[in-house]
Parts: C-alpha cells; structure tokens; sequence
C-alpha cells in the first residue's frame, strides 16, 4: 500500500476528473486525505455525480471558457492538468493545455502537474504526441511551477468499447509481432505517481518523467488475458501499410514503436519509486470484472 508522505492535506483541482486519469488521480487522492475540485463540463453526468458522491467537489467548467476555469482554480494549490486529441483534435488540444497553464500562472498555482505522454520530447512526428508536446514547451517558457509526467499507453485500453467486442470473440487485434515489446501502465498507477508528485512537491519541481509499469510483449499479453477470461485469446496481426485501418495518428504511432518505442527503464524507475508498487499486466488483467464474456464465443477466423 502506498505510504502517505505529506503531513497536511492539499486543495488540488483535477481536470478531465470524469475519465480514466483525471478519475484516478481524483479518487487517489481522496483516499489519502487531499481535497479534490473535479472539473466537468456536465456536473449532471453519471460519472460526475459518483465523484461527487465518493467526496470529489464538482464544479462545472470547460477549457473553451477561461472564466469558468478561473473560478475552478480559486483557492486551490495544485493543477493536475490533462487534454485529448480525440474530441477536439490535435490544434484544440494544444490551444486548451496553453490555456490552462497560463491561467494556472495568472492565479498564482504553486504546482502544475500535466500529465503528456512518454516520449513526447523525442521529435516522433506522432501527431497526438506532438500536441502534448508543444503543450510542454509553453509550460517550461512560462516559468509556471511544475512537473510534467508521461505515461505510456493504458493497460486500460484493452478493455476500451473498440476492443471489448473482439476480446469477447478471442481476439485481441495488433499491428505489432508476437515478440515485439512495449511499455504498458495501468491508470491506477499514474494516480499513485501523481499523488507522490504533489505531495512532495520540492522534489519533482522542473522535473519531467516518463512513467510505466510493465515492459511486455503481445504474446504476453494473450498468454495473460487467456488465463484471465478462461478461454482462448488469440492474436490478429492488422497491417501498417493501410492507414485507413487506424488511421493515421495511429498509423504513424506503431510504426514508431515498431522502430523505436518509448524505451522507459521501468527497472531503473521502479527501483527509484518503489513506493508505487507498480502493477503489472497479470496483475491487472486479473483484477478486472470479466463476468461480460461468461457466455458461449462466436468463433471468428483470423485472415
């Protein structure tokens, strides 16, 4: 279990509170003590309701409308500060971070925590990472207080709606080889990491961490999600050479980490912050609620 460091309770507002990150970080640090404001821009949504039900104040707010987010920021200490690609697209998600982080300078917040992506500084030409980067470049010029963590991709998105529904016919799709590695990081763990971030806020100032829980390869994966559901997982290779299939933020994405990869030293990182206790994909795989998939499988052929 992770050990409380910080002796007073912190006033923190958590942006993006309804989804997996912000909705991590925003019950992490409740269970240790923190006050958390949860920015929404539907206080009304079921999800918003059940933070507000489990302690998290939540107040309506939209990065589109910098005097809501003012007000969201009154009286608060720390920012933990996340954006998306996906609603709006890359140019809105660069525009909302920069707005963000110049009125959390404007307020006077004594510690912006954004959360980018791992390898966003690498110059990787992957649009959904470059934006989080410019992202980081405008926080670093403004002198704001802060810290940036970058996670790598979800263990969570392997039970995403795009990917239940083949799961449940066995399937797990890939545009990677059996054998090639990659980091995955259960969002759990960005709430622990997050959490010790500002708690000991003097020791992570200016600092900039790529964070993962597990290096692991897909042949792993289906090997681990095969024991987890109880039945045959199998691996469908999807091909690169078509960018219509995912598209091409995510073409280009793969085939980065085809070639490249983040390249986090999970051992070095873990041996530094053993205090996370890191969670690794057997772990989490067999944590979650796969009652879902208790019926007959349609059989699917892979081509």
């Amino acid at each position: 279990m992770y050990k409380l460091t910080y002796v007073r309770p912190l006033y923190v507002l958590v942006t993006g509170a309804t989804g997996k990150q912000g909705g991590s970080v925003a019950r992490t640090l409740l269970d240790y003590g923190h006050k958390v404001r949860g920015l929404t821009r539907n206080p009304e949504s079921e999800k918003a309701k059940l933070l507000a039900e489990e302690g998290v104040e939540v107040v309506k707010g939209s990065f589109d409308d910098p005097d809501s987010i003012r007000e969201a920021m009154k009286d608060v200490e720390a920012v933990f500060l996340m954006g998306t690609s996906f609603e709006g697209g890359v140019e809105v998600e660069t525009k909302h971070g920069i707005t963000v982080a110049d009125i959390a300078k404007e307020m006077g917040i004594k510690h912006l925590v954004y959360t980018s992506v791992a390898s966003a500084n690498k110059n990787t030409d992957i649009p959904h990472f470059e934006s989080k980067f410019k992202v980081e470049e405008h926080i670093r010029k403004i002198d704001v207080p802060y810290t940036i963590v970058r996670p790598v991709s979800f263990m969570e998105n392997y039970i995403a709606p795009w990917v239940l529904h083949k799961l449940e016919q066995g399937v797990i799709e890939s545009p990677l080889d059996p054998d090639s590695q990659t980091e995955l990081i259960a969002v759990k763990d960005i709430g622990r990491f997050v959490l010790h971030v500002l708690e000991n806020r003097e020791q992570f100032l200016g600092k900039e961490i790529d964070i993962a829980s597990e290096r692991i390869s897909e042949e792993e994966i289906t090997h681990i999600l095969s024991g987890a559901l109880g039945r045959p997982v199998h691996l469908h290779k999807i091909d690169l050479d078509n960018p219509e299939t995912l598209g091409e933020d995510m073409t280009k994405m793969y085939k980065w980490i085809k070639e490249v990869g983040y390249r986090v030293d999970t051992e070095k990182l873990h041996e530094e912050y053993p205090q996370i206790e890191w969670t690794s994909f057997e772990q989490w795989a067999n944590e979650q609620d796969w009652e879902m998939f208790n019926r007959p499988v349609t059989r699917v052929t892979s081509q």
